[in-house]
């Protein structure tokens, strides 16, 4: 059993494209920095269904202990707090086994 964490965003209207290809950076690099990480991709949405949400991650867990490191690790706090807060209007996650 492995946890699967996937995030949507939706960003405020006029939201500069350079803050969230900043925030998809760093995003990008977590998985450097913390070892619990399994497999992680992020990316903004390409536009191929109407109504779906701006940018999403998936990242893969081998246990919930994993996904907990990583949700509290203050490298991740620090992207949630200075580079996705500002920017988004909305979010949603699931975390499920797979």
């Amino acid at each position: 059993m492995g946890i699967q964490h996937v995030v949507l965003f939706r960003f405020h209207e006029g939201t500069d494209p350079g803050a969230v290809d900043a925030m998809a950076d760093a995003l990008r690099h977590l998985p450097s920095l913390i070892p619990q990480v399994a497999t992680y991709s992020v990316g903004p949405d390409l536009g191929l269904s109407d109504g779906s949400w701006d940018f999403a991650v998936s990242a893969r867990f081998a246990t919930v202990e994993d996904f907990n490191t990583y949700r509290h690790h203050p490298e991740h706090q620090s992207v949630l707090t200075e580079l996705i807060e500002p920017i988004c209007a909305e979010r949603r996650s699931v975390q499920f086994e797979y």
